[in-house]
């Protein structure tokens, strides 16, 4: 056996050993015996593949396989980088500042489009929520971690990156080239609505979203907003202290969120009764491109029992990431805690859940019939409904309130 192979057998197994000791491995109990017979049945499997593959196989490629389905199995965040791969993500952290605009998490093993800043460059190419990214250029999501979907989808501005996009409904991917620009986000904006009731559109929750939101929201009170509704409608970029900070902006006590992992000791977000600004009645909108920093506020809300949730059920999305350099050039990135609801929900793995469900009527227009000879039409952007029956749904239950 070579010096490579026995190199990459060791590297493999110590993932493996890692991830058994971690309790990842379905069947594998909390003992240190099970987690050995764990690391002797790999042994096994790479000593068979080894000699009875019918080719000669590729046991560095095996390696980067086996590793990186091993954190993809933990959670989409997670990620294992080669040596190259890493080098890559390093510059492309440091240097690429052109973006598609458009917050990508991993679903059903591919890269998804959980939503898009209006307006930006995914928006005018026409991507959507919902919307899978089977390949970037030429290579499958499904072969790539998170971290090097992020990275790729990053470059120069002015640069193009072409997509294959998979929307149901329709059979086949359709190519899409969006042309990368650095990100401007939309400003809130604040609106007067029937019956003093004030509502406030929130695009992302990045950094200062949260003054800009309590100078909307005196605004509105200022002139005369009796209700309020929030709307974090495909609102999946921002900064979960950001989060923390709208949701203080409504509650005067009470535990808005809180982290925790395996060796993560608790960590609470509680209220503070200076950073309230309001005592209106509020009700917060959300649908499946709400995520993260979005998510900390319509769960703090709604389990503080200070306000209702109207819409369909969240993306769920709330972690913290370490990164871990390797001996060898590679990284993992590994998740080390979860950011939880004021009861105790995972936000990661519930999402959040409306006491109030509407769903999203503004789909995309309907597909027609396919001709096989035909080319392949331009994807087609989300239509605007007709009627906001969220929106309406919200004005509603505001009416029937008092005060």
């Amino acid at each position: 056996m070579s010096t490579k192979i026995k190199t990459t057998i060791l590297g493999v197994s110590a993932g493996i050993l890692l991830f058994s000791l971690m309790g990842g491995i379905s069947g594998v109990r909390a003992s240190g015996d099970g987690a050995y017979r764990q690391l002797e049945v790999y042994s096994e499997v790479l000593s068979r593949v080894r000699s009875e593959y019918v080719e000669e196989p590729n046991l560095p490629a095996v390696t980067d396989g086996a590793l990186h389905g091993l954190l993809e199995s933990l959670d989409s965040d997670s990620s294992y980088l080669n040596p190259e791969q890493y080098k890559e993500y390093k510059a492309h952290k440091s240097s690429a500042k052109g973006e598609i605009g458009a917050t990508v998490s991993k679903r059903f093993g591919y890269a998804s489009v959980v939503s898009v800043i209006p307006g930006g460059p995914a928006d005018k190419a026409g991507l959507q929520d919902t919307d899978i990214i089977e390949a970037i250029e030429t290579k499958s999501t499904r072969e790539m971690s998170l971290a090097e979907i992020h990275s790729q989808l990053a470059g120069e501005t002015g640069s193009t990156v072409s997509l294959s996009v998979v929307r149901a409904r329709r059979a086949e991917p359709q190519k899409v080239v969006v042309t990368r620009e650095v990100i401007s986000v939309p400003p809130a904006q604040e609106k007067m609505l029937e019956d003093g009731i004030g509502k406030i559109q929130v695009d992302a929750l990045t950094k200062g979203k949260s003054q800009e939101i309590a100078s909307k929201i005196k605004a509105l009170q200022k002139a005369g907003a009796k209700k309020l509704i929030l709307d974090l409608r495909d609102c999946a970029q921002g900064e979960e202290p950001e989060g923390v900070a709208t949701a203080n902006l409504f509650l005067n006590h009470g535990t808005i969120t809180y982290l925790q992992g395996q060796k993560y000791p608790r960590e609470a977000f509680n209220a503070e009764p200076s950073k309230a600004i309001t005592s209106l009645p509020v009700i917060v909108l959300v649908n499946k491109g709400t995520a993260g920093a979005a998510e900390i506020v319509a769960a703090a809300i709604l389990e503080n029992a200070r306000g209702d949730v109207v819409g369909d059920k969240t993306f769920g999305e709330g972690s913290v990431q370490k990164l871990i350099e390797l001996p060898d050039g590679s990284a993992l990135i590994l998740s080390i805690a979860k950011y939880y609801s004021p009861q105790g929900k995972a936000i990661q793995d519930s999402a959040v859940t409306p006491n109030v469900m509407v769903a999203d009527t503004s789909e995309a227009a309907p597909v027609p019939d396919e001709d096989e000879n035909a080319a392949p039409p331009e994807i087609e952007k989300k239509a605007a409904p007709e009627h906001d029956e969220q929106l309406q749904k919200a004005i509603e239950i505001l009416r029937s309130r008092q005060g």
